[in-house]
């Protein structure tokens, strides 16, 4: 007896839709997948790119600092690259650092108050904040007209100062613009005039010395009267008829380790401290030599040397700074 015919499809007919509706979705979740990951691998050298350990800031006034006092007395021009800092018999004016760094390279481009500047001082440093904090010093003391600026450095560690050297400058630095550098490390602090290292102070911790390197630092500069001390330790005071006396700024740059609040770190790690220059240089032989004849020609006061304010002797690092 032949088969007899079934009144329904063949069951393999009816699955054939059911099965490319699946093979359709296999495939298209597939191409999906491989969209995603190649947009994640595309994207991941972007965000190693930012992570970078070392900042190098180059920059306006505008975007780096902020007005700190004397907001009156304050300008920035040419599109935030000029700085001037003035000063009257009402205030004076002055200037701090958005960021915070823990070791590096500071430059500033400094042209001073011209003319009788007696009783000024223009000041351009790093210090930490409390009463125990460390200080990098630049300060220039004005002076009569015709007599030379002094150049004012010290250091302080842990709130204790006292280490003051003092120099004549080689030019006129009311004239024209100057590059005054503070390269700080954990070596080191070198103080620069126009890339000519005029004073180092070693790291001498082995000596029972504090240096400073916990401590993170905003940069500051300022123009205020100490006429009380600041020139001729204070004989010759400020001619506020020739007010106001204004100091000018540009060329800012820092190469450093910023601090981060949030994550107590800085951008710097082990390799950075290791390959970069700024956080493993000191002066080499030729260098330090160069210092030291400018030092013999130029400076004026060495608290090394001060038998009357340290008669039981100068600080231990002086032996080696």
């Amino acid at each position: 007896m032949p088969p007899r015919n079934s009144p329904h499809p063949p069951r393999s007919n009816k699955l054939v839709p059911y099965l490319a509706f699946i093979v359709f979705s296999a495939i298209f979740v597939f191409k999906v997948d491989i969209i995603i990951s190649q947009a994640i691998f595309a994207a991941r050298p972007k965000l190693q790119d930012t992570s970078s350990t070392l900042v190098i800031s180059n920059g306006t006034f505008y975007r780096h600092f902020i007005i700190s006092w004397g907001e009156t007395q304050t300008r920035i021009s040419e599109d935030g690259e000029l700085l001037t800092l003035s000063l009257d018999n009402r205030t004076g004016s002055g200037i701090e650092s958005k960021k915070q760094f823990i070791f590096g390279k500071i430059d500033m481009q400094i042209k001073l108050v011209p003319g009788d500047s007696a009783g000024t001082i223009t000041t351009y440093y790093l210090s930490s904040e409390g009463d125990h904090h460390d200080e990098i010093d630049f300060e220039f003391l004005g002076n009569s007209s015709g007599n030379p600026y002094t150049l004012h450095t010290n250091v302080f560690s842990q709130g204790k100062g006292e280490r003051e050297q003092q120099f004549f400058l080689w030019f006129d630095p009311t004239q024209d613009f100057h590059t005054y550098t503070i390269l700080w490390n954990p070596k080191c602090i070198i103080f620069y005039v126009d890339n000519i290292p005029i004073r180092e102070f070693k790291n001498t911790e082995k000596l029972g010395v504090p240096f400073p390197k916990d401590q993170p630092m905003r940069i500051y500069s300022s123009l205020w009267n100490a006429d009380d001390w600041a020139t001729q330790g204070g004989k010759v005071k400020t001619n506020w008829t020739l007010a106001p006396f204004t100091a000018s700024y540009q060329n800012f740059t820092a190469d450093g380790c910023i601090w981060s609040y949030g994550t107590k770190s800085t951008s710097c790690n082990e390799t950075d401290f290791l390959s970069k220059p700024v956080l493993k240089m000191e002066l080499d032989q030729r260098s330090r030599m160069r210092m030291k004849r400018l030092q013999k020609e130029r400076m004026v006061y060495d608290y090394c040397k001060d038998k009357w304010r340290f008669a039981k002797g100068p600080g231990p690092e002086c032996r080696i700074n």
